[in-house]
């Protein structure tokens, strides 16, 4: 059963009337009447409001890629409408009519609802609760092809993975359809598209993409942020992992204006952990993606303005008293007081030949549910000692038919003890200590065929032949774009405190106003509770700097 069905009361609540007078004091207009049947908003419209229903009725609806309306929900009085993107002002995933007896309804733009759920705790956990639980149900039936866009290409593709794995970080709803599939050869063939224009991207308005990236994904969706370029914000955030959304959370929280900006999707490297267990206060573990969609609604509810996928390029700063200009991938700019550095770090890449002809056709940095279904079945490798290494595997052996385990040193030396243990009982997993790779087979078009491992004691190599291989090996720091703004250790972390200069605070860098967090940091606890206490403890050190 799907969210729908067994969380509806939540999904769809109904406010008392005491609720009801309560909210209406945060609306951000007065009553409108809407005729029967008439328009109240359309899928794709940015800066809708969200309308608290008093009198007849709103009928919300959602549809996919394919055209295929369905009605979500009939709203009546005291029931308001809109999800998570209607706090943002992102473009809606849904549309919206009024009922055959009309609608008298009030209006709650996104900072009157982001008011209305901060300064009413009661009507606020209510109404944050159900816009959470309708975008969990929207994802749901994106994958019933009934929300979102709808990609259309060859499962292994390496830019379909991509692209469904971006949507997927960003919880936003969508449809893959497999060529290999009939609906998918037919829808193909209907539109006479040619091979090399996939992977397709279909969007609801019926807006066409051939082999879009990321950033052309995210525009057609609503999903890009127009910066303000007069704006100046109280505090710019490099990277949206558990350190930067920390950052966000309590600085949004404490009447700082927030922007945070991340290449990819809010996360970071824990975003994509099959499930921490580790992590204070969830006894029974919680996804990557579930903690840090929490985390992502949270900032939002603050008034924190993410910016989604925009990487950072260049830092310009001036002198002691002058604010910082953060120059953007995609052309545009934005100016902050200070900047917390928390663009963390990624898995390093082995210097071994053919990494860049099959990285992401069969090689992957992390594992998620879209990996675990491409090799369903079959035999992998993971290469990687550490805890998100653990993760993955304990993950993917659930999936695979057997799993070999390449680490340098025993996992005890490197890993959490229960990670070692839940290893040891899986009876798919084969581990081979003292082990490194050094070469890949296969091509983009074929994609990974076969992988080189060698004994580091007795130099005897091993050839497996593979089509999947995960790795989760040390980690490089994502300082490039910083270019020597600041100082960094010799393997390139940011150095903050003492030994960044004399005066410095903990999390501060050798430049005053600039904040270092998280794993790009040099001498940082490489675990998510850390980053998200540096997160924190960075804000207490702003609102220093800031003064």
């Amino acid at each position: 059963m799907n969210t729908s069905e067994t969380r509806r009361a939540q999904l769809f609540p109904t406010l008392s009337a005491t609720q009801l007078e309560s909210a209406r004091r945060f609306a951000s207009g007065a009553e409108r009447s809407f005729a029967p049947g008439e328009r109240v908003y359309d899928i794709g419209e940015r800066n809708v409001p969200a309308w608290l229903v008093l009198k007849g009725s709103i009928i919300a609806s959602q549809q996919g890629g394919t055209g295929r309306e369905a009605v979500i929900v009939v709203h009546g009085p005291g029931q308001m409408s809109g999800e998570t993107a209607q706090l943002s002002g992102r473009a809606g995933l849904t549309s919206a009519r009024a009922g055959d007896a009309g609608a008298l309804a009030v209006p709650f733009d996104a900072a009157h609802l982001r008011a209305l759920i901060i300064g009413s705790a009661d009507v606020g956990e209510t109404i944050m609760r159900a816009f959470i639980l309708r975008r969990v149900a929207l994802i749901e039936a994106g994958q019933a092809g009934e929300a979102g866009p709808v990609l259309v290409g060859a499962r292994s593709d390496p830019d379909l993975v991509r692209l469904s794995g971006f949507m997927t970080r960003n919880s936003h709803p969508h449809t893959v359809l497999a060529t290999c599939e009939p609906e998918g050869r037919e829808l193909i063939r209907r539109l006479g598209v040619l091979e090399r224009d996939l992977p397709l991207m279909i969007c609801p308005d019926g807006t066409m993409l051939k082999r879009p990236s990321d950033q052309e994904a995210a525009a057609c969706l609503g999903m890009m942020p127009s910066l303000e370029p007069d704006r100046l914000y109280d505090v710019a955030v490099i990277g949206a992992g558990p350190a930067g959304l920390a950052t966000a959370v309590y600085a949004a929280s404490e009447g700082l204006s927030v922007l945070v900006c991340d290449e990819r999707s809010y996360g970071g490297q824990a975003g994509a952990s099959a499930r921490i267990e580790n992590y204070l206060g969830f006894p029974t573990g919680i996804t990557g993606q579930a903690l840090a969609g929490r985390a992502f609604a949270q900032a939002t509810k603050f008034g924190a303005e993410l910016a989604i996928p925009l990487g950072a390029i260049r830092l310009e700063c001036g002198d002691e008293t002058r604010a910082f200009a953060l120059h953007l991938d995609n052309g545009q700019s934005a100016t902050a007081r200070t900047v917390v550095v928390a663009s963390g770090a990624r898995y390093r890449r082995p210097d071994v030949a053919n990494l860049g002809e099959v990285e992401g056709a069969g090689v992957s940095f992390w594992a998620t549910s879209i990996e675990a279904r491409l090799c369903r079945g079959e035999e992998v490798a993971l290469v990687g000692g550490g805890n998100s290494a653990g993760q993955a595997v304990v993950f993917l052996a659930g999936s695979v038919a057997k799993l070999h385990l390449f680490v340098r040193r025993p996992l005890h030396e490197t890993m959490s003890h229960y990670l070692v243990e839940r290893i040891a009982a899986l009876p798919n997993v084969e581990l081979h200590v003292g082990t490194e790779i050094v070469g890949l087979e296969g091509d983009r078009v074929h994609g990974l065929t076969g992988a080189v491992f060698v004994d580091r004691r007795s130099g005897a190599a091993k050839h497996c032949a593979l089509r999947h291989l995960f790795l989760f090996i040390g980690a490089e720091p994502n300082t490039a774009w910083l270019s020597g703004k600041v100082a960094l250790d010799d393997k390139g972390f940011v150095v903050t405190g003492s030994e960044a200069g004399p005066g410095r605070l903990l999390l501060e860098t050798s430049r005053r106003g600039i904040f270092a967090v998280g794993d790009v940091r040099a001498g940082s606890t490489k675990r998510v509770a850390a980053a998200v206490g540096e997160g924190a403890a960075a804000v207490a050190q702003i609102h220093g700097v800031l003064a």
